[in-house]
């Protein structure tokens, strides 16, 4: 299911927004962006995740070693939060009860850069043997894509893709958004980009970028493309994450629109079920695994009638309805 839906999401987007045209970019067009998160919202219904999460983020360990300004990292109260590992024993086995036919997305992070858990390779193999039907994604900063890490990487199966948070194309603002070093990342990025040339990568590689301008947006794209060009650039919308950062959202008002993100679950380190994944904080959480089944969260009644109905985040009730979250 989620094959189909990944497939039906991604042809008629790379056909209607070319990369050249600046002003076919769909994240600069809250319309746009309403459009196609009602659309995934309403694949997600109709393929079967009523009931079983399409995305599951599980993040094991809340530590990052950046402190990107656009993102709650810096100010997390649970920064440092180690999960348990009779809690991450929990987690999986209670998602060994999502029917094996029933593919899900399974990201091992939130708040967090998935290649500090020291952990990280153990839970995956973990994953690998107990939940085939689970689709790995990683996103990461780049900044600990060691050798050692990626050839660790292209030994998990079932990897959906990882994505490289790299934002800028310069040093200057990389160090300054990120608190980074540049070349260290560019220098794992291009041994990346080496082994993928080389057939040893078998996943995709995205370069991704939160929106800043068009002109800053459409440039990162053409660096991206001329110096990583098996790789697929991405621009992720900025947002306020329900006004836990003060980003200055580009989305000026809540659009009157449901949210794909009513079909995951955003497992933080502490066992609290975050609203979604803008709820970087846990401020609105809908549950704590540590004393409830994962599944049993999703289908509390009252979330199943968001994706049952997918009314307007705009009657949705706190927090989704000062959420300006879109993306595609």
């Amino acid at each position: 299911m989620l094959w189909s839906l990944l497939k039906r999401l991604a042809g008629p987007r790379h056909s209607a927004y070319p990369l050249g045209d600046l002003e076919a970019l769909p994240y600069h067009d809250p319309q746009q962006l309403g459009h196609h998160i009602t659309r995934k919202a309403e694949l997600l219904r109709a393929d079967g995740y009523l009931q079983w999460p399409a995305i599951v983020h599980m993040e094991t360990i809340a530590i990052c070693n950046a402190a990107c300004d656009f993102c709650p990292y810096p100010t997390l109260e649970r920064k440092g939060e180690r999960m348990s590992d009779e809690m991450i024993e929990k987690i999986i086995r209670d998602l060994g009860d999502i029917p094996p036919d029933v593919h899900f997305q399974l990201a091992p992070y939130k708040v967090s850069d998935p290649f500090l858990e020291p952990r990280l390779f153990d839970i995956l193999e973990r994953v690998n043997a107990r939940l085939p039907n689970a689709m790995i994604s990683i996103i990461t900063n780049g900044a600990a894509l060691t050798e050692r890490n990626i050839s660790r990487l292209c030994a998990v199966k079932n990897v959906l893709y990882l994505s490289v948070s790299i934002n800028y194309d310069n040093a200057e603002e990389y160090e300054a958004v990120m608190k980074i070093p540049f070349d260290r990342t560019i220098g794992r990025l291009d041994l990346l980009h080496q082994k993928n040339a080389r057939g040893e990568i078998p996943f995709p590689v995205r370069l991704t970028r939160v929106s800043d301008n068009k002109l800053s947006d459409s440039l990162f794209i053409q660096w991206a493309k001329s110096n990583y060009r098996d790789f697929s650039p991405r621009i992720a919308p900025r947002n306020d994450w329900i006004g836990q950062v003060a980003t200055g959202t580009a989305i000026p008002e809540v659009p009157d629109v449901p949210c794909h993100r009513w079909f995951d679950m955003s497992i933080t380190a502490t066992g609290k079920v975050a609203m979604c994944c803008m709820d970087g904080e846990a401020r609105y959480p809908k549950g704590d695994v540590t004393t409830t089944h994962v599944l049993d969260i999703y289908n509390q009644p009252h979330l199943r009638r968001f994706r049952e109905q997918l009314i307007s985040r705009r009657s949705a009730g706190d927090p989704c309805s000062r959420c300006t979250y879109l993306s595609y």
